[in-house]
């Protein structure tokens, strides 16, 4: 049990019974081992608890007001699955608790119970309970221990806890995993996270966009080749399974493989060895396959581009990346941690973003999702010339036209002179025409250009202005 102290210590537990004096007890014995305890009386107080902060571990008793603990169970397996929870019951007995752990309850136990074998429950439940990175943490982007894995994947919204812990999991084993999420959500970022938490972490990890490289150029990137066994083919090469050999291989975007192809690569998955082009030898490879895909791979199925025996062989564990407006309550912590990114790249003190600039990159609607945001950022890095980021930087880059909140009168003033300044520029100048294309006689354009202090000379040629002076 010591032996999990040191990760176990300061994760979240979050207890419930509507008992208080057992409440107390509960929080004080669990405070005093290092654990952060959120206590609440009721399985609606529970899930609420959970959607705002997701706790590691749930401590419930069965019998409780309203929903009952076996029903809290229910509805965290169907929202949660990764989560464990422990239930507690003075009313228990053997058929209840053979029940409640054949449907995936963590572990059951008596009152009185024994505090020792609660906390023994608690340490193993935190071993298969995946940390995730939630409101009340520091920012993710310096996750320290065992949460080095996740470095670079940033959030606090609760579907990427979900996601993360989910991730953590099946990391552990050697299953194939399909990642699918739109474009620029973040599926590589995640694929490493994945190699990372994996027991081939120190192998090798390699990524290859199978949408990016033309199809006669594929098979060979990915299986290697002979010399001589294409034209321009003027040395052996080694493909990127040999490559990944004791590693990870990432194909992303994997629904734009050819058919081809696909025959191929399912065969490498079967027989676990590559066949290089031009040669008759086949090479054992050790390779975790990850993949991902933004493309419908059921419709790309019934259209017959996409194999069927090999989307089960890459769809062993599916995880789906929420769109960036899904997680809109990670946006100002992304964005604050591209511009730490971003601030010693362009050699400026850029401390974050004005409120106003915040509100507008919280509430945009972002079709490119996080890759969209860094570049939003980056422009707006490279542009500032102040430490907090202003709004109108942020819009530029949102390609979002500013909008002040002006009176109708100082509205009117801005448009009369922008449209003077650009009639004038128009005409070199030249009153005459001005006024004609304004459908204005000259005294009331003359009169229009005195109200905002302009003067035909600022926009015409130095030599017109010196021979008018």
């Amino acid at each position: 049990m010591m032996a999990h102290a040191a990760a176990s210590a300061g994760a979240h537990v979050l207890v419930v019974d509507d008992d208080e004096d057992i409440l107390r007890l509960l929080t004080m014995r669990l405070r005093a081992r290092g654990f952060r305890i959120t206590a609440v009386g009721s399985a609606e107080q529970a899930l609420a608890q959970i959607a705002v902060d997701p706790p590691r571990v749930v401590v419930s008793d069965v019998r409780l007001p309203g929903q009952d603990g076996l029903a809290l169970f229910e509805e965290i397996r169907r929202t949660r699955p990764t989560l464990p929870v422990i239930l507690l019951t003075a009313h228990g007995n053997i058929p209840d608790a053979v029940d409640a752990t054949s449907r995936g309850v963590f572990g059951y136990l008596t009152k009185p119970f024994d505090s020792q074998i609660l906390l023994e429950k608690i340490d193993r439940a935190l071993v298969v309970s995946a940390p995730t990175s939630t409101a009340g943490d520091q920012a993710p982007a310096t996750v320290q221990g065992d949460e080095t894995w996740m470095a670079g994947v940033v959030f606090r919204s609760s579907r990427m806890a979900e996601l993360m812990a989910e991730a953590r999991m099946v990391a552990a084993s050697d299953a194939s995993v399909l990642i699918r999420g739109e474009s620029g959500t973040g599926k590589e970022v995640l694929a490493r996270a994945i190699h990372r938490a994996s027991p081939r972490a120190k192998g090798p990890f390699v990524a290859i966009n199978c949408g990016a490289i033309p199809e006669q150029l594929l098979e060979s990137e990915l299986f290697g080749h002979a010399k001589g066994a294409f034209t321009g083919a003027g040395a052996s090469r080694v493909g990127l399974f040999q490559a990944a050999n004791g590693g990870t291989l990432f194909l992303d975007e994997i629904g734009d493989m050819p058919l081809a192809l696909q025959v191929k690569l399912l065969r490498v998955l079967q027989e676990r060895v590559v066949r290089p082009v031009g040669t008759t030898r086949a090479e054992p490879v050790d390779v975790r396959l990850l993949s991902a895909t933004h493309r419908d791979l059921d419709a790309a199925m019934a259209q017959g581009q996409f194999r069927e025996d090999l989307y089960y062989r890459l769809d062993v564990v599916s995880l789906n990346l929420p769109r960036l407006d899904e997680r809109r309550e990670d946006i100002p912590l992304l964005a604050a941690h591209f511009v730490q990114l971003l601030a010693g790249k362009y050699g400026k003190p850029v401390n974050g973003f004005a409120p106003e600039a915040l509100e507008a990159l919280a509430t945009a609607s972002w079709p490119g999702n996080v890759r969209q945001l860094f570049n939003v950022v980056e422009q707006s890095c490279a542009l500032t010339s102040t430490p907090l980021i202003p709004l109108a930087l942020v819009q530029r880059a949102l390609r979002v036209p500013a909008m002040d909140a002006l009176t109708y009168a100082d509205a009117k003033q801005r448009f009369e002179r922008n449209y003077l300044v650009q009639l004038l520029k128009l005409t070199d100048g030249n009153v005459a025409d001005a006024a004609r294309i304004a459908e204005r006689n000259r005294t009331e354009f003359y009169r229009l250009l005195q109200k905002h202090d302009l003067t035909p000379a600022m926009f015409r040629s130095d030599g017109e202005a010196a021979a008018e002076r």
